[in-house]
């Protein structure tokens, strides 16, 4: 059974309206509507928020609808034939090539044409898709921030939330003329590519985002090796009383020792556990009060200044 035939009858069974269901998501009622006659695919769970929000009313744990919508997705997926991937459709490669620096414009409007839908044109919309959905989720849950996007957008909220959720569900073999008119051209300022690292940075914004500048860049780096435990730390780590309420974060930290070839004792871990959590051999995390430490000195009053103040405290007391 496919989660828009278990979210009708449960919707029978408690004699819910549809309408409740999309004040409860947040949604247009459309939107549910659509959801429910098929129409639309089931978000992916780790792509929406619509699962929390309703299981309270249909009273069902939010974890089995998303477990439900997730397996039918599959299910979908397998029965799909995979074709060749097709040029974007003309308004979002005119979007894209629009928001390009003015600089380079021309060069990647070349390499577009020559390869309709190549790697080149991939990798660039991947990029632009990742960074905007990344925003999309963090301010999934901040209400004001949706309002400016609907404001942007001329829309209300639950059309702007329906339109953000969809996005958020969509790839660059799907992505919709309405994924562009409401959330990728407001929300992208410009974008710019270096072709000899081909790192990018796009530029989003400033009145929907927190951080408007966006940078990725790609390294060449040596892969990360495994730290093998010595023979003593082992040992260490079998002493209970040695040991006794180490944690992983500290157990990860002694095996990144760097000994130089060297072979460590038992004891050797001992210390530098006790090192590690002795808050004495660490300076205090930079705040306001230790940039100012005058500031902080002035209202610490030492024992001697406490009796004075307290015999000045009586005598007025005695004299009145």
């Amino acid at each position: 059974m496919d989660i828009a035939a278990v979210i009708r009858n449960r919707l029978n069974e408690l004699g819910i309206e549809q309408r409740e269901l999309a004040v409860a998501a947040e949604v247009t009622e459309s939107y549910i509507s659509q959801l429910l006659a098929n129409k639309k695919t089931p978000p992916a769970s780790d792509r929406t928020d619509i699962y929390d929000k309703i299981s309270p009313v249909l009273k069902l744990p939010s974890q089995d609808l998303a477990r439900l919508a997730d397996t039918q997705r599959r299910e979908e997926l397998k029965r799909k034939v995979l074709d060749p991937p097709q040029p974007l459709f003309g308004e979002f490669r005119q979007l894209i090539l629009r928001k390009c620096v003015a600089t380079k414009r021309k060069q990647i409007t070349s390499i577009f044409t020559r390869e309709p839908f190549g790697e080149f044109e991939r990798f660039i919309t991947q990029k632009l898709l990742d960074v905007t959905k990344r925003v999309a989720k963090e301010e999934l849950e901040d209400e004001e921030w949706i309002h400016r996007v609907a404001r942007v957008g001329k829309r209300s909220y639950e059309e702007t939330r329906v339109s953000i959720l969809e996005f958020m569900d969509t790839d660059i073999f799907h992505i919709s003329v309405e994924n562009c008119i409401s959330f990728l051209d407001p929300l992208i300022a410009s974008w710019d590519i270096d072709f000899e690292s081909f790192s990018m940075e796009i530029v989003l914004n400033r009145r929907l985002t927190r951080s408007h500048r966006k940078k990725l860049e790609f390294r060449e780096a040596e892969p990360e090796s495994a730290h093998e435990a010595e023979p003593s730390l082992e040992e260490f780590l079998q002493d209970t009383k040695l040991s006794d309420g180490i944690t992983e974060d500290e157990i990860e930290f002694l095996k990144t020792l760097n000994l130089k070839g060297r072979r460590p004792s038992v004891i050797y871990y001992y210390r530098q556990l006790q090192n590690l959590r002795d808050p004495l051999n660490f300076l205090p995390l930079s705040s306001e009060k230790s940039r100012r430490p005058e500031r902080t000195l002035a209202v610490v009053k030492s024992p001697a200044r406490k009796r004075i103040a307290q015999r000045r405290r009586k005598s007025k007391r005695v004299a009145g």
